[in-house]
């Protein structure tokens, strides 16, 4: 390979997992005020030997990997884990890790390339100069056979985009380009036809065979696919081992030390010994036979002997170090803000049902309202006039506000999820994240205020003045902005897009009652007043009424007033306030945006 990887063992003892006790069990009368899932499971995974992690469902097998890796997100660890004989620190263990999730969660618009481009970009540490890290992505790409691929979107699963059995490809290669020395895999067959499992098999080998440890948590293998491992590490339910060792060459250590047991019926010519094996150790056996196979191993020659592995693999190699980086992330902040941003251009560029539709809807909208209210804006002899054009102020701006703020929310629910993976793996922080999703509506939503505002202004008659129309695009622009930074909002404090729905939609109403036009400010009783400050869309329609036409003094005919003193008394609004409310609209977008980042950041709804 063209990157060294230095090869690191991974030994761990006297694993205790718990977990608070459910409240379901308490009620029915357990008394212990924890859940153990995994008791004092000790083993060692070396560099060179892949590892298959068996037993029932709901032996512990994903369980005790979550906590060798690190994701687990709550409960209680005991123990010692080492990685080439020093203590495990997470922050550095995450650098020469990689952990391939059961679900493939990738973003759907980038290509493969561009999956692995991003990967090695922020995982692999800075002085891998540009030429060497694409060099590398090429061997990831041929060893993991990819190459056929490269310029295929990833999709979403199901949908579109790869197979089930290309997209498990992905995620390794995704992990591969980190250049991990320790390589965890939960069920990297599940789900697939006997080619796509030989397929992806023959992938983990090839890794194996560079000299990285690989674990891999299995279900039900097929003869093939058992026989392409070195060694097992098979559990009971209850979370306790009863065999970690080699298997040997056509699984004949496992059966000896099975078949030596009394009363365990022997294996026929040509049957499946891991389906066998899982039979003969089920509960079942156990009662039947009377015996408790944790016990039989803990007194088994095998278990001394490994023991004495997890103790010789336990101390450090002589002349060696213990793991250190100088920073927590391989890239410095500016390099994960540029990472990011290169990504969700990508992401946003390819995603035309939400960018393209968005500026159609918008474009739609703007000649219904251009034609609806024609050449109302240069009225303004009397109130219904003036009424007439706020109308079309107020309903552009709930009409386009809410249909930003709803369609966003799929696009950064999606992308969360994918955020998780990456963060979890140690590519960037939530900030850099948070950063590139708000940088990259700016330009979106400018094209669609301009072509809102230009459309709308000309065909409603507004008066041509490079301040009042600057001033109309400049309220339009910021609204839209706070909207969808308000839909995000939504989506990144709550644990998923349809309570986010929701909880966002309960605040349009309250917004379009308070915006000033229902009902104007003056007219609020005064318990509810102080609530027209807080809305923002009470301040878009302050700028823009205030900034088209209360600067105007011609006398009004049925009333005895200027527009400008009408507007003053009916609703509050003063021409030299409009800078204010500009300042407060922008201060809403900023809110929402900042918001926005802190949920990305404190909230993780993943539990595992």
């Amino acid at each position: 390979m063209v990157l060294p990887f230095e090869p690191h063992s991974i030994t761990f003892d006297e694993i205790t997992y718990s977990v608070d006790m459910p409240q379901e069990m308490k009620d029915q009368g357990v008394l212990e005020d924890r859940l153990v899932l995994l008791k004092g499971v000790s083993g060692a995974f070396r560099p060179g030997v892949l590892t298959a992690l068996m037993g029932v469902s709901g032996a512990g097998k994903t369980t005790l990997m979550d906590v060798l890796a690190g994701r687990k997100t709550g409960g209680y660890i005991e123990g010692s884990i080492k990685i080439s004989g020093y203590p495990k620190n997470q922050e550095t263990f995450a650098r020469i890790s990689g952990y391939c999730e059961q679900t493939d969660i990738h973003s759907p618009h980038v290509t493969v390339y561009e999956s692995l481009l991003y990967s090695a970009w922020l995982r692999l540490p800075p002085e891998v100069d540009s030429k060497t890290r694409k060099m590398f992505i090429e061997e990831v790409m041929e060893l993991v056979e990819l190459e056929p691929l490269r310029y295929s979107l990833v999709g979403l699963p199901g949908v579109n985009g790869l197979s089930t059995e290309q997209r498990k490809r992905l995620t390794i290669a995704v992990e591969l380009v980190a250049n991990p020395s320790i390589i965890f895999m939960d069920e990297p067959t599940s789900g697939l036809d006997a080619r796509a499992a030989a397929i992806v098999m023959r992938t983990v080998r090839n890794t194996v065979d560079t000299g990285r440890t690989v674990v891999c948590t299995i279900h039900q293998p097929s003869i093939d696919i058992f026989e392409a491992f070195d060694e097992l590490f098979l559990m009971k339910r209850g979370g306790q081992e009863i065999y970690v060792g080699p298997l040997g060459r056509h699984s004949s250590q496992l059966i000896n030390y099975f078949e030596s047991i009394e009363g365990i019926r022997k294996i026929k010519d040509g049957y499946n010994p891991a389906t066998w094996m899982l039979e003969v150790t089920s509960s079942a056996q156990e009662l039947s036979l009377g015996v408790d196979f944790t016990e039989m191993y803990k007194n088994s020659d095998l278990y001394r002997r490994n023991k004495e592995l997890i103790k010789e693999l336990g101390k450090p190699a002589p002349g060696s170090k213990d793991l250190h980086f100088p920073t927590q992330y391989s890239q410095p902040f500016w390099v994960q803000c540029l990472a990011c941003l290169w990504k969700q251009h990508w992401s946003y560029w390819r995603n035309p049902p939400y960018t393209a539709v968005r500026f159609l809807f918008t474009t739609f909208i703007a000649l219904m309202f251009g034609t609806m209210f024609w050449d109302l804006g240069s009225k303004t002899s009397g109130r219904q006039d003036l009424f007439n054009a706020m109308g079309s102020m107020y309903t552009a701006v709930l009409f386009l506000g809410v249909q930003n703020a709803a369609s966003v929310q799929p696009v950064v629910a999606v992308e969360r999820t994918v955020f998780y993976r990456e963060r979890a793996a140690g590519m960037y922080s939530a900030l850099p994240y948070a950063f590139a999703q708000v940088i990259i509506e700016l330009p979106y939503i400018l094209v669609q205020a301009v072509t809102y505002g230009v459309i709308v202004y000309a065909m409603i008659g507004f008066e041509w003045t490079v301040e009042k129309f600057f001033w109309y695009l400049f309220f339009m622009y910021f609204t839209l902005l706070y909207f969808t930074f308000y839909g995000m909002m939504a989506v990144a404090a709550t644990p998923n897009y349809h309570v986010a729905s929701i909880v966002a939609a309960a605040f349009y109403a309250i917004w379009n009652l308070f915006s000033g036009f229902v009902v104007p400010r003056p007219s609020v009783p005064v318990w509810w007043r102080w609530y027209c400050w807080a809305c923002p869309v009470a301040w878009t329609l302050y700028g823009l009424v205030a900034s088209q036409f209360g600067d105007i003094t011609t006398k009004m005919e049925a009333d005895n007033q200027t527009v400008q003193e009408f507007l003053r008394s009916y609703f509050g609004f003063r021409h030299d306030f409009v800078g204010i409310c500009a300042v407060v609209v922008v201060g809403f977008a900023v809110l929402f945006a900042f918001i926005f980042a802190v949920s990305i950041k404190v909230f993780n709804f993943q539990r595992r």
